[in-house]
Parts: structure tokens; sequence; C-alpha cells
């Protein structure tokens, strides 16, 4: 089986860090595994999930006293670099395994080869008036490509979801735009709110308007995304919420988001309530991602490419971002140069089958 595309170029989260402690964890990016363990100091290090004697999975191992990771099957141990050593036959060379770097940031080990520069660490709210409500994981039974779509258009919500955005009855009452740019795409989706009572506790009203802007970059594959409402009078609404989104192909057919949340107020009199309408915020943005997932088994085995779908004005992102993510996440050269025929990558080949 030819390899999947090689993505640790770029820093992906792979784990919550608190998931981390005694023994050794196996995580998977674009079917490739890594065994993750703390050293004698606690730091999170990651070696190939292979030992280099007869292939045994590190991550089945333990963790030595002396912070060195220990092969299940005959006992080699490994430092947090991957440097190796035989038990039963000391003197033997070339014990080593492949060691790549592990960052802890915004409570998630992120994941990336040796080599990456740590500037290339994807940035998240800090200084702005976001206040972080939380993080969490959720497994999509999809390939990337299928997971991404989901997330490029709005036009599902009424039929997927059962809080956040439109109803059925408003459809046809969408204001939309999308620019497709040279390293990223914005989107931009406008709509009344459907009744939906747990949204008063971020302060929406019957009636207000529903507002979520997003950006897509592709270094790694992972989309910001902005909601707020206001009033028909156009009065902002108290919060405003952003999720960080990151898409991460676990295997050919799954892939994992990871999910950051924040919460901003703009109206000085509710900031001391920011922390538990953060709270509630990420609790919400977490039962909108799940029904994603629920829902996206129905449509896994969407093809890679677009050809022969009737496409409409909300699937605009859909196309250039194959392009961007073949050119910046995968990079693979283009070798066609049609709207709708996109070269699939190993990753997508074998997710079809």
């Amino acid at each position: 089986m030819e390899p999947l595309p090689d993505v640790l170029r770029h820093f992906h989260p792979v784990l919550p860090a608190t998931a981390l402690r005694k023994k050794p964890m196996r995580v998977e990016v674009a079917g490739r595994a890594y065994a993750l363990f703390r050293d004698a100091e606690g730091r999170p290090a990651a070696l190939a999930d292979a030992c280099p004697h007869r292939f045994a999975p590190l991550s089945k191992g333990r963790v030595r006293a002396d912070g060195r990771l220990q092969c299940p099957y005959h006992g080699w141990r490994f430092d947090a670099q991957g440097q190796g050593a035989n038990p039963s036959q000391p003197e033997l060379r070339h014990c080593d395994v492949k060691s790549f770097q592990v960052v802890e940031h915004r409570g998630y080990l992120w994941l990336a080869h040796r080599d990456t520069p740590l500037s290339s660490l994807p940035e998240l709210p800090a200084n702005d008036g976001y206040l972080f409500g939380g993080s969490f994981s959720v497994l999509f039974e999809a390939p990337l490509h299928v997971a991404l779509d989901n997330f490029s258009e709005d036009e599902h919500t009424p039929y997927v979801h059962t809080r956040l955005g439109w109803d059925d009855p408003h459809a046809g009452q969408v204001e939309f735009k999308a620019h497709n740019l040279e390293d990223h795409t914005e989107v931009f989706y406008r709509a009344p709110q459907r009744p939906a009572p747990l949204m008063k506790l971020l302060g929406v009203r019957d009636g207000d308007l529903f507002r979520n802007e997003w950006v897509t970059r592709f270094d790694p594959v992972h989309s910001q995304y902005t909601v707020s409402w206001e009033a028909p009078s156009g009065k902002q609404r108290p919060f405003i919420t952003r999720a960080n989104i990151f898409f991460v192909p676990e295997t050919a057919k799954t892939t994992r988001l990871h999910v950051f949340s924040f919460l901003r107020c703009v109206q000085p009199l509710l900031k001391p309530f920011l922390p538990v309408a953060a709270r509630v915020a990420m609790e919400l943005t977490r039962w909108e991602v799940v029904d994603d997932a629920r829902f996206i088994p129905t449509v896994a085995d969407t093809p890679y490419s677009h050809r022969g779908m009737r496409l409409d004005r909300y699937d605009k992102p859909l196309v250039h971002q194959r392009r961007l993510m073949e050119r910046i996440y995968f990079r693979q050269p283009r070798t066609t140069t049609t709207e709708d025929e996109l070269p699939a990558v190993t990753l997508a080949r074998e997710a079809v089958g």
C-alpha cells in the first residue's frame, strides 16, 4: 500500500495534556502511529510507535524510572531523543528510533517533526478580549475531505443542527459571502436565529440575527469560527463566541477534530459572568460538533473530486480549498487545471477505495 502523505511539517494537536500520565499513549496522524510518553522530569516526548527490533508497538510498553520508554516485547529502551539500547546485547549499535517534537499549548500536546519551527505553532486568541472556555475532541468517521467540506458551509444547518443558526422556513433568507484567497478562504453567513431556549443563556433573544464568520487555513487544516448575534435593530448582543477547529486526519477514513472554545463579552456590566458563560459556550459548541459527527457517516463515502456534483453558491469555497489543501498541507504539485477535476491525494484515494 502506498504511504499516506507526511503532514508533520505542521504542528497538529493530538492529545489533551492531562491525558498523558505515567503510561505511554498511541496517537495517529495521517496513518502513522506515534508513542507519546513523559520522561523522568515529566516532559512530553514522542517516538515512532514501532520498536526498531521487531516493530512491536512502544505505546504498549512502560516508562522506566530513568524516564526511558521500554518496549513490551524484548525490553529495548529509548530516551526522548529516540536513542535506544538493547539489554540483552548492550554492545549492539544502531538501536535508535525516530523521535518527534511535542509542545504543550492551550492544554494540548502538539506534534511535529523535530525541524518544524516553533514559530509555526498556530496562534489562538490570547490578548484580544477572548476568554478560553475549554477544549474537546470528537472523532469523525469520515475522511479529511468530507469533514472539511461539512465545516465549509452552513447550508446544512437547518437539517443537521438543532440550536445554532436558522431553521428550514428561513432557508431562503440567508445573507452569504465567500472569498477564495491565495492561502485561505473567508466565509460570512447571517440569518434569523431559530428559537432555542438555551441561547438565552448567552443573551440571545427571539428574533435576533445569527452571524457566523470564519477563516480556513491549511498549515495545518484548521478554521476559526466567530459567532455572534444582533437584534433586528443592529444592536450587538453581549457575547461573541470563537471556536478554533483543527482537522487532523488520523487514518484514510477517520478525522479527529480538536476544538478550542473562547468567549468575549462586549458589555462591561456582564463581564463578571464571562467565566460561566465561556463554559456554556464551549458546551454549546460541543453539541453542535457532535451533531455533525453523528451525521457524517451518512456521507463518508463522498468522492474526493466534486466532478458531477451540482454545486450551489454556498459551495464556493469547496473546490478552491481542495487546491489549497494539496498545495499547502500535502505539498503536492497541482496537475490539473479544470474547476471540477482535482488531483486526489493518496489519503483521499485510499479513503474512497
